[in-house]
């Protein structure tokens, strides 16, 4: 691991001057480049370096015991070394995560499709509560919500809602929510007071560049109609709405919430891009789907991951155990405990794949 290490201090090293270098700075594209990969280890680099000073405080104060110390003197240098021993396996720890192989989708944005499912009128509300959730927890992370498509119920339900969420480290922290999501309550439209179980689909994307995916022009059927509100009432009279058809493999996209035709089309095709990605990881993956089953899951759109009880306050993921009780502030977007038990959860699954390997 420490070779590893050296080697990339190094590759630092080299690259801090290379972003220095006139020549390299005249090479916008070179220079960016650079820029890009020296970000990426700076991270890691910063943590080796004081991993190593701490190696070095922990080799002094080992020494200083083999003199004749006071009592008292003795006893700090003792509480210091073991300190500095604690803070020594922490950092050896984050050092194994941050040398696990990356996601190569981590930094990339998110498409997030969410889809009213069981549940009827009920089903749609939820959905509706879950784009609240998500575009909470995304304004909390500082990111950008751009709706690309919604399709709303009279009761302001949502049978479907397509956004795009940009910030940096997105998808790290998303990823993981595809999937089944299901809550436990009495609906707004039950006289009777009985709890119902409905469910909303959850799909994350990692956003596709046109380098990640090539489309042939050919292949696609692009359909304008006029844009649709609540109920299908038509909202607008010109044909802005966009409808467009990956003629091999089926998938349709349409967009509508632009008043521009141009702009409905250019967001359709990123929807269009993040899912034909989707696809072709989803047919590599299942080649080795043994291999990539998790305590986390397989992010299988099918597979019911978390379950919202309004009855007990409560919101239990399932695939990790882990049960929280303030339900009405995860609803406002307070997903960082929730996500962050995820997120260490696979960490730890791959570090013990490393050790086992």
């Amino acid at each position: 691991m420490l070779d590893k290490l050296d080697s990339l201090e190094q590759r630092y090293e080299e690259l801090s001057n290379l972003i220095a270098d006139p020549e390299v700075i005249n090479d916008r594209a070179r220079w960016q480049q650079y820029v890009k990969a020296h970000a990426e280890l700076e991270e890691i680099v910063g943590v080796y370096r004081e991993y190593k000073k701490v190696c070095r405080d922990i080799q002094e104060a080992k020494e200083l015991l083999r003199e004749k110390l006071e009592p008292d003197f003795r006893e700090l240098v003792e509480t210091e070394l073991e300190a500095q021993e604690e803070k020594k396996e922490e950092l050896e720890h984050k050092l194994k995560v941050l040398l696990l192989p990356r996601d190569p989708n981590d930094e990339k944005n998110v498409i997030m499709e969410i889809r009213a499912g069981t549940g009827g009128e009920e089903a749609a509300l939820f959905a509706a509560d879950l784009f609240r959730m998500y575009t909470r927890y995304a304004e909390r992370q500082g990111w950008k919500i751009d709706l690309m498509n919604t399709s709303y119920t009279d009761l302001g339900g949502i049978k479907e809602v397509i956004f795009l969420i940009e910030g940096k480290g997105a998808y790290s922290k998303l990823k993981f929510e595809s999937g089944v999501h299901r809550v436990q309550r009495v609906p707004t439209t039950e006289s009777g007071g009985r709890i119902h179980t409905s469910a909303a689909t959850v799909a994350v994307l990692p956003e596709a560049e046109e380098v990640d995916v090539e489309i042939n022009p050919n292949d696609l059927r692009i359909d304008v109609f006029c844009s649709t509100g609540p109920g299908g009432q038509s909202v607008n009279t010109t044909q802005s709405a966009v409808r467009i058809t990956h003629l091999p493999t089926g998938i349709v996209v349409s967009c509508q919430d632009e008043k521009s035709q141009h702009k409905n089309k250019e967001k359709a095709m990123r929807v269009l891009r993040a899912r034909l990605l989707d696809r072709l990881q989803e047919e590599q993956q299942q080649k080795i789907a043994s291999a990539r089953r998790s305590m986390v899951g397989t992010g299988d759109r099918s597979e019911r991951i978390r379950t919202y009880n309004f009855p007990q306050n409560r919101v239990t993921d399932h695939r990790i155990g882990l049960t929280i009780h303030r339900l009405e502030e995860v609803l406002m977007g307070e997903l960082d405990e929730i996500i962050d038990a995820l997120v260490t959860t696979d960490q730890a699954r791959r570090l013990q794949q490393v050790d086992n390997a």
